[in-house]
């Protein structure tokens, strides 16, 4: 092919980079294995997984998904079925896709929803770019709570930290963003970025927050779990006007979790911001012979349009998992989902009754509301105990010292409506035997 089209080497065909924006090598990245090894070491990896008690949460969750779903995803129509190009093609492909934008705005409290992102973390990161771009002038800016889960932020810094955008970190000393520290932000900003629930499976106080962000002519980003959504008000209803744009990770709807993904990432935005949304919309249309079909539209992607004037170059979507979360959440509806999301929540209430009862263990922020997260402190470093555990099949959470330094004793478990009674009782005896 070099010879073809008269290229000396491979490097000739990106001559145009400057050669100090690249990467010679990549000293992290193994060197590339057989078919066979790679099958005998994704075996040896997915044993690790296979009859673990799971506590842990941090934006990747354990719930049941029923064996209908998958068994319908993996049919040859929506398995191999990708390319939403060709509408005459793809009819089906585009109808489940608009189904699912549906749901997701009816979910959101949203108006417009796009065919979905990478995942949470790069969402977040899309979304801010496209606060950016509707504000169109003033101070780039964007405030982020210490709350926000830590790998969208540095996700959201990798993507933007070469833009000219000022990230603005809010600390959150009790657990949740005090809406008085927005008001007193010196300068201008874009934008505010607002997680329901927190980082910490704590709620914010969502309408105050929304209110101080619009008080001072910024954008709010919301920044959600779908699951929560079945219980708590969602975004377009926050505050007076409600956010502007609402953005997560949609793992939580029938998506496994595949020893950390693939996953999918939401977004959706209020009407008047669409001309910025990243991504495929399917729109709903009339042939000329007056029949019902379906369509891309706004195809703001580099693909269809000069590169320069597009709004994103990384927003393919998800379609395999989007499939899985549309089936998962027309299998549920909405009576379904607001059963899970109330048995998650409930299990963490009824753990975290089991675990207060030891000495030493307390809540990391007493005087918050959780959804189905936890932190709580420990008389030893959590990292210590999330080994203990481990060696007895138990992945007791996420030890928060890494992240945050002065947490280095606490630890953030979760449940699901995957845990019986039995489960938190064996999660509160092996707690206490590794801590006495």
């Amino acid at each position: 092919m070099l010879d073809a089209i008269g290229a000396a080497d491979i490097e000739t065909l990106f001559d145009e980079i400057p050669a100090e924006l690249k990467v010679h090598s990549l000293a992290k990245v193994p060197e590339g294995l057989s078919e066979m090894d790679v099958v005998r070491l994704m075996r040896e990896r997915a044993r690790q997984d296979e009859a673990l008690l799971n506590f842990a949460g941090a934006g990747a969750y354990e719930h049941h998904i029923p064996a209908a779903i998958w068994q319908i995803v993996g049919r040859g129509e929506f398995y191999s079925a990708y390319t939403p190009y060709q509408a005459e093609a793809s009819q089906g492909t585009l109808q489940l896709i608009y189904e699912y934008q549906t749901m997701i705005t009816r979910l959101t409290g949203m108006d417009i929803s796009n065919a979905s992102m990478y995942d949470g973390a790069t969402a977040m990161a899309e979304a801010v770019l496209m606060a950016e771009r509707s504000a169109k002038k003033g101070p780039r800016r964007v405030l982020v709570p210490e709350s926000v889960h830590p790998a969208y932020r540095k996700t959201m810094q990798a993507v933007i930290g070469l833009q000219d955008i000022e990230i603005v970190t809010l600390p959150c000393p009790d657990g949740a963003l005090d809406p008085a520290v927005v008001a007193d932000v010196a300068g201008e900003f874009t934008a505010l970025i607002v997680p329901q629930p927190n980082f910490f499976g704590v709620l914010e106080d969502v309408d105050a927050l929304t209110d101080a962000a619009h008080a001072r002519g910024a954008l709010v980003i919301a920044v959600v779990n779908p699951m929560s959504l079945a219980l708590l008000k969602p975004p377009g209803s926050w505050g007076a006007n409600g956010a502007d744009i609402t953005c997560g990770d949609g793992q939580p709807l029938g998506v496994p979790l595949s020893s950390g993904g693939p996953y999918f990432g939401l977004l959706a935005c209020k009407q008047a911001l669409v001309r910025n949304l990243p991504g495929r919309i399917v729109g709903r249309t009339t042939d000329l012979d007056g029949r019902g079909g379906f369509t891309l539209t706004l195809q703001a992607r580099e693909q269809h349009i000069r590169r320069a004037k597009a709004t994103s170059n990384i927003c393919t979507n998800q379609g395999l998992l989007v499939t899985a979360a549309t089936i998962y959440m027309a299998l549920l509806g909405p009576d379904g989902l607001r059963k899970v999301a109330a048995s998650s929540a409930a299990n963490l209430r009824a753990l975290r009754e089991r675990l207060l009862k030891f000495p030493g263990v307390e809540p990391l922020f007493p005087n918050r509301t959780h959804f189905h997260e936890l932190a709580i402190k420990l008389p030893k470093p959590a990292s210590e105990l999330v080994d203990s555990l481990a060696e007895r099949r138990i992945v007791a959470g996420v030890s928060l010292g890494e992240d945050y330094p002065e947490h280095g004793d606490a630890l953030l478990v979760c449940t699901t409506e995957t845990k019986s009674a039995s489960d938190l009782d064996a999660f509160a005896k092996a707690l206490v035997d590794v801590l006495h």
